[in-house]
């Protein structure tokens, strides 16, 4: 793939980018003719990111990379090279909150039919169709299942929606040349813009678990968006996830109690 890609697009490839923040694609740094630095991600199979190329071509650089070629069938992407490219963790958690609120605020927008985008019911129901198949490994049965009915319940009840980028956090922000920060990743969904809360504030779980009714109002006001809602949210998630995510079943089962409606 890689090869065809190169050939195709007229590409001279640098080594694979490696880190921690790279774990659901193929990254390397790319060049053409004379022309401004690049990447090429070549993004595996994933429910998830499946219309990953389809939002970058909506949102087209405001507030994300621009995508300048892409080929569906390989679910590859040539986009610009964010430089000096620092993430955004590297900042203090509430300089975070500020960058990750204007970001998304500029990315809320609804979507003219027909378009590709699904809504985020779907996602919710497949991660609770995961979650029931752990069910064996449910600590808190009433935690675990509080948290699936307000998957179904929330989507439906959302008094607007607009394309979620559903995946940003600092570490999906790069400092970049023609913005002072930019969007990578995104993962659209059709839905309830306080969801989009939720990632950027379980990347920050030690200062959310402090203080999650202050951190979580916080950040919606911020975000100008329901607090209530963002706490539903948070609460759903930190509950369901109880039933899936091993390594952190404690401190997310502590979150969801905190924050039980």
């Amino acid at each position: 793939m890689v090869s065809e890609l190169e050939s195709r697009w007229s590409l001279s490839l640098g080594p694979p980018v490696e880190g921690d923040e790279i774990s659901c694609s193929w990254v390397a740094p790319a060049t053409r003719d004379a022309g401004p630095p690049l990447m090429l991600k070549i993004g595996m199979p994933h429910m998830e990111a499946e219309h990953e190329i389809d939002g970058l071509r909506f949102w087209n650089g405001d507030p994300t990379v621009k995508l300048l070629e892409s080929d569906t069938r390989l679910n590859a992407m040539l986009i610009e090279r964010c430089e000096p490219g620092t993430v955004l963790r590297t900042l203090p958690e509430p300089d975070q909150d500020v960058v990750i609120a204007g970001l998304l605020r500029r990315m809320w927008r609804t979507p003219t039919e027909p378009h590709p985008f699904r809504p985020l019911s779907e996602m919710t129901a497949c991660w609770g169709t995961e979650t029931i198949r752990h069910i064996d490994q449910w600590s808190d049965p009433g935690l675990v299942r509080e948290g699936l009915r307000l998957f179904k319940e929330l989507p439906q009840s959302a008094r607007s929606t607009v394309l979620l980028a559903t995946d940003l956090h600092a570490g999906n922000v790069l400092r970049a040349g023609r913005e002072p920060w930019l969007v990578i990743d995104p993962k659209p969904f059709v839905g309830d813009p306080a969801y989009d809360a939720t990632q950027h504030l379980f990347n920050c779980l030690e200062r959310l678990a402090a203080d999650p009714t202050g951190v979580i109002r916080s950040f919606a006001d911020l975000l100008g968006v329901e607090s209530d809602r963002v706490r539903l949210w948070t609460f759903a998630r930190a509950a369901a996830e109880t039933g899936l995510r091993s390594g952190f079943r404690d401190e997310l089962a502590s979150l969801a109690r905190a924050l039980a409606p």
